[in-house]
């Protein structure tokens, strides 16, 4: 059990250390990804006014491929790069969210490249 939290402490700090250098403006807004056991979420955020501009997710019933595995997150930074591009987001900063760039999140970078956002 203790284990368990450590984990998370040690993710808690790793995010703040990354939002600490990340920001998302609106001619950039920030692309956090969250990674549960099961799901993947993913939005593009304006940090400056605190709205979600677009969001995907393996929650949706939309997703041909549910579940957490690569495959289903890299449809999910597709659908979010589709999304993105129809609100005229093009330019984003990624944010990992203290999560490890690999595996799912690689996944998902490399789905929303393969859709058409630049980071």
């Amino acid at each position: 059990m203790k284990r368990i939290t450590h984990r998370g402490t040690r993710r808690t700090r790793r995010r703040k250390g990354i939002r600490a250098r990340i920001f998302g403006l609106p001619d950039r807004p920030r692309l956090s990804v969250f990674r549960s056991s099961k799901h993947m979420y993913a939005q593009i955020i304006d940090d400056l006014s605190g709205r979600t501009l677009v969001s995907a997710s393996t929650q949706e019933k939309d997703s041909g491929d549910q579940g957490g595995n690569c495959s289903a997150a890299g449809e999910v930074g597709k659908r979010l790069a589709a999304r993105a591009t129809e609100a005229g987001v093009s330019n984003v900063v990624f944010d990992r969210n203290g999560f490890k760039y690999h595996g799912r999140v690689k996944s998902l970078a490399e789905g929303a490249r393969e859709g058409g956002l630049k980071f």
